[in-house]
């Protein structure tokens, strides 16, 4: 007769027993009997409900696929010769950037004979990162790619796994908002056209 190792709902073991006597306490339980470990000798099978397993496995898939999403690469411009207002304006995005839990590209454009002093693009990006050092640190340290010089900030993980995690929260509570309209539709809808009618006689 085929045996299993059994174990519970809540993960507890309850030893080994035959196919047929975990099948009754699956269905004694209402629950579905599930194998998952084939290669276990005797093969190890859980009593679970199957389908909020499914339901759930699908759920943390979908989080660690939105928490690879959150972080994204934005990309931002300099000139060598940047003005004092231009390096304010261009400095809040990168902020606002990392605020928003997202990495940021600063690129620098050499033009012409700028090509020539790559210190001063250096000295640029490290102002930058200097500045935001309370929201960012250097995760790609600047370097030259032709014309161009390059360098990644990136946010603080602590802040960008707090800020993923209030978008997180927020989309939540957008789909409980769908999710509380769609249900009581016809209630709403009902109630004026019961205030109506004595309002017209």
């Amino acid at each position: 007769m085929p045996e299993v190792r059994l174990v519970g709902p809540a993960g507890e073991q309850v030893g080994v027993v035959r196919v047929e006597d975990a099948l009754r306490l699956a269905q004694e339980a209402d629950l579905d009997l599930v194998e998952v470990a084939p290669d276990a000798h005797p093969p190890v099978a859980k009593l679970m409900d199957f389908g909020k397993f499914k339901y759930e496995s699908a759920m943390k898939a979908r989080d660690a696929r939105r928490n690879q999403a959150n972080t994204v690469l934005k990309e931002i411009r300099f000139r060598l010769k940047i003005d004092p207002h231009d390096y304010e304006t261009k400095k809040g995005h990168v902020v606002r950037f990392l605020k928003g839990g997202d990495k940021v590209k600063v690129m620098i454009m050499f033009r012409g004979r700028e090509q020539s002093r790559p210190e001063m693009g250096m000295r640029l990006l490290q102002r930058l990162a200097e500045d935001v050092a309370d929201l960012g640190s250097v995760e790609s340290a600047p370097r030259l790619d032709g014309r161009n010089m390059t360098m990644v900030i990136g946010p603080h993980k602590k802040k960008a796994e707090a800020m993923s995690e209030q978008r997180r929260k927020r989309e939540d509570e957008r789909t409980a908002k769908k999710a509380g309209k769609s249900a009581p539709t016809d209630a709403p809808a009902a109630a004026p056209a019961a205030e109506a009618e004595p309002s017209a006689s």
